[in-house]
């Protein structure tokens, strides 16, 4: 992994600061860093030493392990690399408001899937049946097909080398609407 593709933990630091309440002088104070050290960290212009972040994370009442695991979902912009071979890939790491899977090869995954948020299904490649609703919709190159949260649905590729995109709302958001609210 280059410098660039190094997660900036400052968002994760200055969330994690603000979540327990603490000013930075007060963080300073537990880590025996500098205010304007910990400011810098926070803004993105200054990456901490290994030593530097367990400071912090102690100072946080959590782990440096947890910091870059937050971080890595803080990302404001975040490439993920095509990899070769069939399967399930993941296009967005972390925990979004989106998510976004690939399915490669012919999957059949032979259960019925029903998700509590919206969720588009494009074919980028090959063809898909998918079954909601009581319905099989036959999708293929370049074709959508948007469900709303709640349908009950399976899907299987029909044609050798298919490829699938999935974005939803994340399972973790609730993004359901209640008129009676």
């Amino acid at each position: 992994m280059d410098d660039k593709d190094t997660p900036r933990v400052g968002a994760a630091v200055r969330r994690r600061r603000r979540t327990l309440g603490l000013t930075l002088a007060a963080v300073a104070s537990r880590s025996g860093l500098s205010v304007p050290f910990l400011s810098q960290i926070e803004n993105e212009r200054a990456r901490p030493s290994a030593r530097s972040l367990d400071r912090v994370a102690d100072a946080l009442e959590t782990t440096t392990k947890k910091l870059h695991a937050a971080a890595d979902s803080a990302r404001a912009v975040d490439v993920v690399r095509a990899e070769g071979g069939e399967g399930v890939r993941r296009l967005v790491r972390g925990r979004h408001q989106l998510s976004a899977l690939e399915f490669s090869g012919e999957p059949d995954l032979g259960r019925e899937f029903q998700h509590r948020n919206d969720e588009l299904m494009y074919v980028v490649e090959g063809a898909v049946d998918v079954e909601a609703e009581g319905q099989v919709h036959r999708l293929e190159h370049g074709d959508t097909l948007f469900l709303s949260g709640g349908v009950r649905h399976r899907w299987r590729a029909t044609v050798p080398g298919t490829r699938l995109l999935v974005v939803a709302v994340a399972e973790h958001i609730d993004a359901t609407f209640d008129s009676r609210r």
